[in-house]
């Protein structure tokens, strides 16, 4: 077991990584349907969140069944973001995480972001404002530095340990990488393991399966893992990385029966929690991942993408079963779809 303040969570936790327009509340009941341990909204612009913009607001909306989540802020100018910070507190997560680590040139351009790493002076206090503005743990997610010559991920973590973080999640990339090349843990594992670093470390970064979750666990002593991208289309890589820990076995691969369940149900939430027909664009990216592979599929991929009927889709949904069920697993295939779905 290890805390993050005063939240206690089991050793190789998996968290959800916050991803802009990915983990809705829709995406993340999925991802905690699957074993998720701790979820992550999108982030969130500290000057939305000031100004009242509908959207960033809207974010601020959780689930107790969602618990333990964390509402993760950026921007680049401390009072605005200490401000956030106190708006989010309001709405009770068990975490605010600061944004230290999204690479995209509008965002970082702007000094937010990963655009923190070229001014750690500010970087940490901003860090301590917020800190000390709020009585929710604060945690960060950041990256090995700015660029290959500037990997200052240990000095920063311990900078930002000495301020009060309770947490901090490293991506194994610089800014300049963005998410090209390969994720770097030997520097996660470093400041994981150096005596000056007393809080929880997880790290992030080339997550694609159980077998290399594991090898990361065992290999650099991270607390835990946290998975963004491939997530996506593959919610249930959570509870095959939680049966391949405990178990040392691969689960089989979900059915295409299951993976049609999902894509409805997930499907149902989002429309429940974002209507028409804002809640069929943004599926329509779940759509195309939860089929990814499957051959000559491109006419059906085209009218779940461009459909604005739900009636519609779903029947589109049900169609896949039929069109595919010769590439199903047998009838004695024991299915691992939560009940609870």
């Amino acid at each position: 077991m290890f805390k993050i303040g005063n939240i206690e969570l089991k050793d190789r936790a998996l968290f959800l990584a916050p991803m802009e327009d990915v983990t809705d509340p829709s995406f993340r009941y999925i991802c905690k349907l699957f074993g998720a341990d701790v979820l992550y909204t999108e982030f969130i612009s500290s000057d939305g969140l000031i100004r009242n913009g509908v959207k960033s607001v809207r974010k601020l909306d959780i689930f107790d069944y969602e618990r333990p989540i964390g509402i993760q802020l950026y921007g680049h100018l401390i009072d605005p973001m200490v401000e956030a910070a106190k708006i989010a507190e309001s709405s009770s997560p068990e975490l605010i995480d600061i944004n230290f680590g999204c690479p995209v040139r509008k965002i970082a351009n702007r000094g937010a972001g990963a655009g923190m790493l070229r001014n750690i002076p500010l970087m940490v206090e901003m860090t301590k404002a917020i800190v000390d503005a709020t009585n929710i743990p604060v945690t960060v997610k950041t990256r090995l530095g700015w660029d290959e010559e500037n990997k200052n991920i240990l000095e920063i973590t311990k900078q930002l340990q000495d301020v009060g973080i309770k947490a901090i999640t490293i991506h194994g990339r610089t800014r300049n990488q963005m998410y090209k090349g390969k994720a770097d843990w030997t520097l996660i594992g470093e400041v994981k393991n150096h005596p000056d670093i007393h809080i929880p470390v997880i790290g992030n970064g080339d997550i694609t399966g159980p077998v290399i979750a594991k090898e990361m666990f065992e290999t650099y002593g991270v607390d835990g893992i946290m998975i963004g991208r491939a997530s996506m289309g593959r919610p249930w890589i959570f509870k095959e990385i939680k049966h391949y820990l405990e178990s040392g076995e691969i689960l089989s691969p979900m059915s295409i029966t299951e993976k049609v369940k999902l894509a409805k149900l997930h499907f149902e939430k989002s429309l429940d929690w974002k209507s028409e027909p804002r809640g069929i664009f943004e599926m329509r990216r779940h759509f195309s991942n939860y089929f990814k592979g499957l051959p000559n599929f491109k006419e059906t991929r085209i009218k779940l993408v461009t459909s604005l009927d739900p009636k519609e889709i779903f029947s589109i949904l049900d169609s896949i079963v039929d069109n595919y069920k010769d590439l199903d697993l047998p009838e004695d295939y024991s299915p691992w779809y939560p009940d609870q779905a």
